[in-house]
């Protein structure tokens, strides 16, 4: 049988070909695909996202885990049924209006990814209407609204004032993050939760559906 620990190891290790060779040693020995991706890559995302929390691990090294992941689920999706890849929740992320900034926004999108949600990424500079819009249309369970500037917390503002004046708050979680953003904030904001970074914003996401 594949040994699930080497597995998590290398992908915490951004190993991106270690892993991919793994991954197809494993599916040889006949382990089956959703063993592979949740007890190997799933739970090594989250030993990442822990690390990264702590301190122990970096932008670029969580980069290079996310990325190795990534290689490795293209390897199970023609392999997962629809049963097994059951994603874990449905996610719509966007900066707000006038912020630009992507790249916090980017690694919490890997992150969340890698632990199985579906993520819709509405890009940077997005407007409320624009959110509004895709909450309609792909009915997610958590919304993450993005800001690095100071000058643009009053967009997120806004943008949480409109998905409520819309009636769009019933069941539906806001999370909110960036350099500018506090816990005191979101609070003020009528957000649900503050991820400082992207490993607390997948751990808080889980927790929240759970």
């Amino acid at each position: 049988m594949c040994d699930m620990t080497a597995l998590t190891q290398t992908l915490i290790t951004g190993d991106g070909d270690a892993l991919v060779a793994q991954v197809n040693q494993a599916l040889a020995q006949g382990t089956a695909p959703n063993d592979i991706l949740s007890s190997g890559l799933i739970a090594g995302m989250d030993i990442v996202g822990e690390r990264m929390e702590t301190g122990e691990m970096f932008i670029p090294e969580v980069l290079m885990s996310a990325q190795a992941m990534g290689e490795a689920v293209e390897i199970l999706k023609p392999l997962l049924s629809e049963e097994d890849a059951t994603s874990a929740g449905r996610v719509l992320i966007g900066t707000v209006k006038g912020d630009l900034h992507d790249i916090g926004k980017n690694l919490v999108v890997m992150m969340m990814e890698s632990a199985g949600f579906e993520v819709t990424d509405l890009g940077v500079d997005v407007e409320a209407d624009a959110f509004i819009a895709a909450i309609n249309e792909l009915k997610p369970h958590i919304v993450g609204l993005s800001a690095l500037l100071t000058t643009t917390m009053p967009a997120m503002r806004d943008t949480v004032n409109k998905i409520a004046e819309a009636g769009k708050n019933e069941g539906l979680k806001i999370m909110v993050g960036g350099a500018p953003v506090n816990q005191a904030f979101a609070d003020e904001i009528g957000a649900h939760a503050y991820a400082s970074d992207a490993g607390s914003a997948c751990k808080l996401a889980k927790a929240m559906l759970r």
